[in-house]
């Protein structure tokens, strides 16, 4: 054997002892045998950085889980008494607002049963049974924690009155019949061919009563509306204002009162830019 044979089977002998006992060499480079692959080994780096970032969720104890689930019974104990039992249950009813309503009228629409559960009182079906009242414009229902139930009533209040053969009807500003009584002091009395709430003309009437300043409200006696652009104010001295219509009231209302400090008994400011007085 030659040298150069001698060099050639110590490399190769080295290239085998490299590779390791047992693991056949690399026949990529040629060679009668297939190439062969090593699997991965577990619990290397590729597992390693799989798992990073996976969260796993405790195991829970026989005594957190005992303790976790009388937490929930306390919970849904207390939510039962709540909704069911005493704890938190109605004793009082508060009303305020009530002017000329009887408070038993109130608390009969109401109908909140005494001992009922808060949680269980529904004040959407409270407010719309009160607000049903004719004289009820408004009513606000709330809950005051532990044991009271406030309303909060807004009354009508009369802006008008007409005569009928049933009565005296009173009219609020919203247009609303509300009761057949005598008029409260100071009201001024509709004329005019249909009073009524769903009367055209009367509520262009409400609509020129309510644009007249304060100072010219309260010496109104009557107001007479023949259309509704024919509505005229009679007052209590006997003067007559001319209105016209509810349109450009803003500038009727700033011009009537200087108007009114001239003689005489007619006041037309149903045209603003061109009164006249007789």
């Amino acid at each position: 054997m030659t040298g150069r044979d001698r060099a050639g089977t110590e490399s190769a002998g080295t290239e085998l002892e490299l590779a390791g006992p047992g693991v056949p060499p690399d026949d990529s480079a040629g060679g009668d045998g297939a190439g062969f692959e090593q699997e991965p080994r577990p619990g290397g780096l590729r597992d390693r950085f799989a798992n990073r970032g996976r969260w796993r969720a405790p195991e829970l104890g026989p005594r957190a889980r005992i303790a976790i689930a009388a937490g929930m019974l306390t919970v849904l104990t207390v939510m039962a008494l709540a909704w069911f039992g005493p704890l938190v249950a109605v004793r009082t009813v508060e009303i305020d607002g009530l002017v000329a309503v009887p408070e038993q009228q109130v608390r009969a629409a109401a109908r909140i049963p005494d001992g009922r559960s808060m949680l269980r009182v529904d004040t959407d079906a409270i407010a719309a049974r009160v607000a049903a009242l004719p004289r009820i414009k408004s009513v606000q229902v709330q809950r005051s924690f532990p044991s009271t139930v406030r309303l909060t009533v807004t009354e009508r209040t009369a802006t008008l009155y007409f005569d009928s053969p049933e009565g005296t009807h009173l009219i609020d500003a919203d247009g609303v019949e509300y009761a057949i009584e005598p008029a409260p002091p100071g009201i001024p009395k509709l004329l005019t061919e249909h009073p009524g709430g769903a009367d055209p003309v009367t509520r262009a009437a409400i609509r020129v009563l309510a644009a007249v300043p304060d100072g010219l409200r309260f010496q109104v006696g009557e107001v007479v509306a023949r259309s509704v652009s024919d509505v005229e104010l009679k007052l209590h001295d006997d003067r007559t204002v001319l209105w016209g219509g509810a349109d450009d009231s803003e500038r009727k209302a700033a011009v009537v009162l200087p108007v009114l400090t001239r003689p005489g008994s007619t006041f037309d400011v149903s045209s603003p830019d061109l009164v006249t007085v007789k």
